[in-house]
């Protein structure tokens, strides 16, 4: 009786010990007997022996069942990383073939350079000449096709022509004065053939007025009238490339005035120039500061005191104004009349008042030399107070006792007739 019992209560904790240790690798099987005392026989009959032997069997087959179960999961891992294997093996494969083609592609380069290395410097093969071809076709940039553009064409000045009258200023702040067009369009509301003026007969200098084309010049309807933050100093300001440059009252300042911001842009003092009447043109008028513009840039006539009068160029950086380079020349400035830059050359005016005059003396700033000129410029209205060059349109602007007149130019190279 205690036998039976015994194995029964055996084979259920068999059965829950294997569900437990599902998860595991291992399976360990704990057979208990439990004997009859001592005064009883452990195996009293042959029924019990094969009740014993069975119940053994079926245990066996529960512990191979469970044992089975846990060997599944671990087969599908290893066919599992097998798969990976076999993939990585075929990765490496590639990788082998594409290392062997880079090897020798490498050989082959190198082969290559020893060869070009070995043959004279003086030989050109026509794939070079094919090459050099292309790269001298490159498109420039648009500053330097400007600069290109600009100086195309560039040479000494040979003639003038007789003024031509656009307008005539109406009231006595308009005796002096200046007058320009752009190089270029600074931006809208301006275009390529805006005029600008400023009538310079009064206490402070700032009214700056603008006008869409000559016509509307000559008509006396402006298009916008700027008022400038600091009062400019007699008739030596200039337009370039979209601002008004201009020397501050009584002071050796500077200042770049951007026409579309309608703000200073910059603002710098011209070293140790003479101003306010020290080194003025002859006819006066503080006109010891000029400014001018041509297709080499942007640039400063005045004297010093260390050049004793003597006209002296400076070129400026047109957006910080400071001094790049300057030329010391041999004019005294207070015997010419006005002066004017083109390409490079500083060319000076005789007279202001006398009808017929002359530009009378040039300086290359690229030779370093001066030399006097004889070409003839006549003044119509007899008091020329401004000159200014316009690169752009190859003309000369001029404000002569009220009237803003214009010149064309004529330019040749050196050695060359016009």
């Amino acid at each position: 009786m205690w036998t039976r019992f015994s194995l029964l209560v055996l084979c259920l904790l068999l059965e829950v010990q294997g569900q437990d240790h599902a998860d595991g690798r291992y399976i360990r099987c704990q057979y208990t007997f439990t004997v009859d005392s001592p005064v009883e026989s452990s195996c009293n009959n042959a029924m019990e022996a094969e009740n014993l032997s069975a119940r053994v069997t079926l245990l066996e087959a529960v512990v191979s069942r469970v044992l089975g179960a846990e060997a599944v999961p671990e087969t599908a891992r290893t066919l599992e990383e097998t798969e990976e294997i076999r993939q990585l093996l075929q990765e490496k494969e590639q990788l082998d073939v594409q290392v062997k083609e880079l090897q020798r592609r490498v050989e082959e380069l190198t082969l290559e350079t020893e060869k070009l290395r070995e043959r004279p410097c003086s030989s050109v093969t026509k794939a070079f000449q094919e090459v050099k071809a292309e790269v001298s076709e490159l498109p420039t940039s648009p500053k330097v096709q400007k600069n290109v553009q600009q100086d195309a064409g560039c040479g000494e000045l040979v003639s003038v022509s007789e003024p031509e009258t656009h307008q005539k200023a109406s009231s006595i702040s308009g005796k002096y004065g200046m007058w320009f067009q752009g190089n270029e369009s600074p931006g809208a509301p301006y275009g390529p053939d805006t005029v600008w003026r400023i009538d310079t007969v009064r206490n402070d200098v700032r009214e700056l007025y603008a006008y869409e084309n000559l016509e509307q010049l000559a008509r006396g309807y402006p298009l916008k009238v700027l008022v400038l933050p600091e009062p400019m100093e007699s008739t030596g300001a200039t337009v370039y490339r979209g601002s008004l440059y201009y020397q501050q009252k009584r002071s050796p300042t500077l200042l770049r005035y951007d026409l579309i911001e309608e703000k200073i842009a910059a603002q710098r003092e011209l070293p140790h120039p003479g101003f306010h009447g020290q080194y003025p043109y002859s006819w006066g008028g503080y006109t010891d500061i000029d400014l001018a513009a041509d297709e080499k840039g942007l640039w400063a006539i005045y004297s010093t005191e260390k050049a004793r009068g003597a006209i002296v160029i400076s070129q400026l950086d047109p957006d910080t104004l400071r001094v790049t380079r300057s030329w010391k020349t041999n004019i005294q400035k207070n015997k010419v009349a006005n002066a004017f830059m083109v390409c490079g050359r500083l060319y000076t005016v005789a007279s202001y008042r006398a009808n017929s005059t002359t530009i009378n003396w040039s300086f290359d700033t690229t030779s370093e030399q001066s030399k006097t000129v004889d070409v003839p410029f006549r003044n119509r209205y007899g008091y020329n107070s401004m000159i200014d060059y316009n690169a752009a349109r190859r003309k000369l602007y001029s404000w002569d006792n009220f009237h803003m007149v214009t010149y064309n130019v004529t330019l040749a190279k050196s050695g060359s007739s016009p």
